[in-house]
């Protein structure tokens, strides 16, 4: 038992040294690192004690065999020449774990078989019975590594992962394996605390991983101690060659030493704002037999957490990442007001959250003096520590922006006043926000509207658009020029998402940020998103379907509100035409306004798609009386022209700009609205109208189409209350004859 012997314990990417660390202590010195984990020699009583005790180690695995291969055949050779028949017998049960980067045999799938063919085989040759195959669970698991021409087979002695401690049996959604969490623990240095006493607290704990490995690294307790009391086997405890007394001995020597170490426990503290999560994190720390050592409550970690103690320790904690749970803009909430919490009443203490989101932890205004790569899985995130007492905020914003936001406008400033010179732009933003609030949503009442931009840059320091979607929040960030602060930027976004939700009386998760950027070609009408979030929303008793997350724009253009409208008074009894449709809201309108028949044109299927079911959503159907063309507008108007088609009233709110891959010529609206605004003066018949809109900045509609056309700037009358200040569009009345222009 004395005999030295190979093994092989896995671990997370990143985590090798700490690995290499334990084993050390472990008082085992043939040590090398690999990727993913560190290969060393020992005797067996050494393997079974590193099982029990490694906090960070995946598996740990006894080599049976190495060898090399030129094909499957020669593996199938080299492992029936293996005698199976000294690790386990034909009543148990095994799995077998097959990695292959080899040359020859390259399929995973196909070497697993080719090895459980040589195993069964020999079994059935020598006693005529074969074991049976289980995945889950089985008796004994066999790893083979194919790198190369290389082939090593190993015994697993782990088991089950070593990461199931056996305590966590219950656990909320994306719950921080037990090995990352010791990872954290010895990366934030935890034992340097507890050695001297200080305390430790997790504010978002959870179900308590990060809580439970803290107390059992500063209790001494193993961390493999619980599972066979939990029905975790060990995989050595099926092993021929398995020698129950030292097992037994080691055993004991681990429960003498948790003894000795729960009386040396410093204090040890969670919260979370979840009831669940915390009954669930109780129930955890009984199944550990720590129910006096931790003790966890039911608080807010944006703002009701403070000091558990006087004295300064280690907050340590894994807030949602928005990969799994929740979205990351969202999530810039939660980290902004947690980062205010913990220099409000964490001072002196040192802070170490993890998360795989950099803007998350942006959020925190706090400037890490050490940062550490590790994976959660397949999700790689960064450790940051920060110091509180000796801190930088990531601007010169301070972190009291928003601090009485919710309060009337006089306790507002008074409050500010006192705490912070630096909230004078955040003060005059929340007042500004309420401000157009009070006076938009008197009127939105009044004139049974649901959707409405409530704010649009009206400070320059906070250059954001939000709209009002029902109980939707859509806060649209510009782009910021390069002569702005990053940093500073960034902060103030910051303090309208922390603020926004309140102001509006919109609950904090329907708030939606998206940043918006110039965008040219197939990008106008690519995903940016994938959440397929989309929300039925009504306008003047007509329904539209707006996409939050995806696209550049949501669908519906808040600022063609009153055009909708005057285009459904129109429209009664005339052939309508839509081009650049978008996603056909004007389309639903003149169909409400009983036009005689409705012709959509826009280039992309998505939006064609999306107009039709925004049609069929107000109980009308696609078909002869309603038209959907998918075609470059350009090319459809000159083919519809040698046509000699004809249409009484004709809407046009063409882009900016496009050049699409599936347009013939590239389209500029400054250079090409004449010739546009032509061709459908050509389709337009003799007591015809069109409806011509445009948003592109400086636009001056050409003097010369004065000679060919009536003409009248209409933007008085299609601009709503929620755009007077800022108008986002122009439009004009163009018509063949005068007369024409008096039906407005």
């Amino acid at each position: 038992m004395t005999t030295n012997n190979q093994f092989f314990a896995t671990c997370a990417k990143g985590v090798e040294d700490l690995l290499q660390k334990e084993l050390q202590e472990t008082e085992i010195s043939k040590i090398k690192i690999r990727t993913g984990g560190v290969a060393f020699e020992t005797d067996l009583k050494l393997a079974y004690k590193i099982c029990l005790w490694s906090r960070v180690a995946s598996r740990i695995l006894f080599l049976l065999k190495e060898f090399t291969i030129d094909s499957d055949d020669d593996l199938y050779r080299e492992i029936i020449a293996l005698d199976w028949a000294e690790h386990f017998s034909e009543h148990e049960t095994f799995a077998i774990d097959c990695f292959s980067s080899h040359s020859t045999v390259n399929n995973s799938h196909y070497a697993t078989l080719r090895v459980k063919d040589a195993i069964v085989d020999q079994f059935m040759q020598n006693v005529q019975q074969r074991p049976s195959i289980l995945k889950d669970n089985p008796d004994i698991r066999i790893n083979v590594y194919l790198s190369d021409k290389q082939c090593m087979v190993y015994l697993d002695l782990s088991g089950e992962a070593l990461h199931k401690r056996g305590y966590r049996q219950n656990a909320g959604s994306a719950p921080l394996r037990e090995t990352l969490a010791a990872a954290m623990l010895y990366r934030a240095k935890w034992p340097s605390f507890y050695e001297k006493g200080l305390p430790l607290y997790d504010p978002m704990c959870g179900s308590g991983t990060l809580l439970i490995e803290a107390a059992m690294m500063a209790g001494d307790i193993a961390p493999g101690l619980l599972r066979e009391k939990s029905g975790i086997n060990f995989g050595f405890l099926h092993w021929k060659k398995f020698d129950s007394n030292i097992w037994s001995s080691i055993i004991a020597e681990a429960e003498e030493r948790k003894q000795h170490g729960l009386d040396k426990l410093p204090l040890i503290r969670g919260s979370d704002n979840d009831e669940q999560l915390v009954g669930i994190t109780r129930k955890n720390i009984a199944l550990a037999e720590l129910s006096a050592s931790i003790k966890v409550s039911l608080l807010d970690a944006t703002k009701d957490i403070t000091s558990p103690t006087d004295k300064k320790g280690l907050l340590i904690t894994n807030p949602p990442y928005g990969k799994r749970i929740g979205q990351v803009q969202l999530l810039r909430t939660l980290y902004y007001r947690f980062g205010k919490q913990l220099k409000a009443g964490f001072n002196g203490w040192t802070v170490v959250v993890i998360t795989s989101e950099q803007e998350l932890a942006r959020s925190i205004g706090l400037r890490a003096f050490h940062k550490n790569t590790l994976f959660n899985g397949a999700i790689k995130s960064v450790l940051y520590q920060y110091r509180i007492d000796s801190c930088k905020t990531l601007s010169d914003e301070g972190a009291e922006h928003a601090v009485a936001a919710f309060t009337d406008n006089t306790d507002i400033k008074s409050e500010d006043n006192r705490k912070s010179n630096n909230s004078e732009h955040a003060l005059m933003f929340i007042n500004r926000l309420k401000k157009n609030y009070k006076h938009l949503k008197k009127w939105s009442r009044k004139n049974n509207i649901s959707c409405y931009r409530v704010y649009d840059a009206d400070i320059p320091q906070y250059a954001v658009a939000i709209d009002i979607y029902d109980n939707w929040i859509y806060v649209q960030e510009y782009q910021a020029p390069k002569t702005v602060d990053k940093n500073k930027a960034f902060q103030r976004i910051n303090d309208v998402i922390d603020v926004v939700a309140e102001v509006l009386e919109i609950r904090q998760d329907h708030v939606i940020l998206k940043v918006r950027k110039r965008q040219e070609g197939a990008a106008q009408y690519q995903k940016q998103d994938k959440k397929n979030l989309t929300v039925t929303v009504r306008e003047n008793q007509l329904k539209f379907i707006v996409n939050l997350y995806d696209y550049i724009d949501t669908g519906l253009f808040l600022d063609h509100r009153y055009t909708r409208q005057l285009i459904k008074k129109l429209a009664e009894n005339k052939s309508f035409l839509n081009l650049f449709a978008y996603t056909g809201s004007v389309t639903v309108y003149a169909a409400a306004g009983k036009a005689s028949t409705t012709t959509t044109v826009d280039m992309s299927n998505t939006y064609l798609n999306w107009a039709q079911e925004n049609l069929a959503l107000n109980g009308y159907e696609p078909g002869e009386r309603h038209r959907f063309i998918r075609a470059d507008c350009l090319q459809w108007m000159a083919d519809s022209i040698e046509n000699n088609d004809s249409y009484q009233l004709i809407f046009i709110d063409p882009p900016t700009f496009s050049n699409s891959k599936k347009m013939e010529t590239s389209l500029d609206i400054n250079r090409d609205h004449a010739a546009l605004i032509n061709g459908c003066l050509a389709l337009l018949a003799d007591d015809g109208m069109i409806i011509f809109s445009s948003n592109a900045k400086g636009f001056k509609l050409d003097k010369n189409l004065n000679e060919i056309c009536y003409i009248r700037e209409i933007s008085n009358i299609t601009t709503t209350e929620d755009f007077r200040r800022k108008p986002l569009h122009r439009s004009w009345c163009i018509a063949k004859q005068q007369d024409v222009l008096k039906l407005l």
